[in-house]
């Protein structure tokens, strides 16, 4: 039995709303902030200061610095104080190497040694505690660094 092109046109038409309607789906379910999510800082403990391996920010005034060589400063700089996080248990296994995070808070002379999983959006605190960075929120942690022209 061949199919008609009538029938072809509505095989092909059916695919692709299911196609378009799956995607809708997990990007909506991508774009979600988990219940459990908190901020990492909150308006008695900002931010100050965070170095991210050898890139840095510090707030300035009203304003942010940042490292000369990234271009987003203030969108690294507002995503970094306005993060995210979700508790979790410890990790059995990581793959990824781990990056050194200073964390510097106002009013606090200490600054605390943490590490970042990038890939795996992984946070692990100076105290031992970890936690899980949405992923839609991780994007916007990296920052975008200037080429170097020869």
């Amino acid at each position: 039995m061949a199919l008609t092109r009538r029938k072809w046109n509505n095989i092909i038409i059916f695919a692709t709303v299911a196609m378009v309607g799956i995607l809708t789906f997990l990007d909506g379910q991508r774009q979600t902030i988990p219940d459990d999510a908190q901020p990492l800082f909150d308006k008695q403990a900002p931010l100050f200061q965070l170095q991210y391996d050898d890139l840095w920010l510090a707030q300035q005034g009203f304003g942010w610095q940042c490292d000369p060589k990234i271009i987003n400063c203030r969108q690294w700089a507002e995503a970094w104080s306005g993060i995210l996080v979700s508790p979790i248990a410890k990790p059995a296994d990581l793959a990824t190497p781990a990056h050194e995070l200073v964390i510097q808070i106002r009013d606090i002379e200490t600054p605390q040694l943490w590490l970042i999983y990038p890939e795996a959006g992984l946070l692990s605190s100076p105290a031992g505690n970890w936690y899980q960075i949405p992923p839609s929120l991780r994007p916007q942690l990296e920052p975008i660094l200037k080429l170097d022209n020869p």
